[in-house]
C-alpha cells in the first residue's frame, strides 16, 4: 500500500509525515523505517522508529533507490511501514519527475509482496500528478 501527502514546498509535508510515523509507532507490532534526505529530524522521531539518512548512500537514479528499498526491507522482515520523506530527492527524480508513476508504481508492488505500507511526501501539487498518482493520496496540502 502507498499513501502520498503531497504539495508545495513549505507546505507543511515533513511536519505531517513526522506525526503519522510518531503516530504510528504506539500500535506497531513491527518496526518502522524513516528515510529522509539528512538526520535533521532524528530528535523528532520516536527512538523506536529506525532513521536512515539516505544522502550518506551513494545512489544516482531511480533504479538505484528502489533496489536499496529492496536491500532495507531483504535485512528486516518485520517492516510494517517505510517514511519516505523529501520523495523526489530520495530517489533522484528531483529534476526530472518522468520516472515518477513508475518509481511509485514499483513501490506499490513491492509493498504489496512484502506486506509493507509506504508514506511518502512529494513536493509536487495534486494538479501536476496523473489520474492513477491521484488515487493513492491520502494528505494534500
Amino acid at each position: 500500500m502507498v499513501q502520498l501527502i503531497v504539495g508545495n514546498k513549505g507546505k507543511g509535508k515533513t511536519k505531517c509525515i513526522l506525526d503519522k510515523a510518531n503516530t504510528a509507532i504506539k500500535e506497531a507490532n513491527g518496526c518502522i523505517v524513516y528515510l529522509d534526505k539528512s538526520s535533521k529530524h532524528m530528535y523528532e522521531l520516536n527512538n523506536k522508529i529506525r532513521l536512515i539518512d539516505v544522502s550518506v548512500f551513494p545512489l544516482t537514479d531511480s533504479d538505484e533507490f528502489v533496489g536499496f528499498i529492496c536491500g532495507i526491507i531483504s535485512q528486516n522482515r518485520d517492516i510494517e511501514e517505510i517514511y519516505l520523506d523529501s520523495f523526489l530527492k530520495l530517489a533522484k527524480l528531483e529534476d526530472n519527475h518522468e520516472g515518477f508513476d513508475d518509481t511509485i508504481n514499483q513501490l506499490v508492488n513491492i509493498g504489496k509482496q512484502f506486506n509493507v505500507k509506504f508514506i511518502i511526501s512529494v513536493s509536487l501539487d495534486e494538479a501536476e500528478l496523473s489520474d492513477a498518482m491521484k488515487a493513492l493520496v491520502a494528505v494534500s496540502l
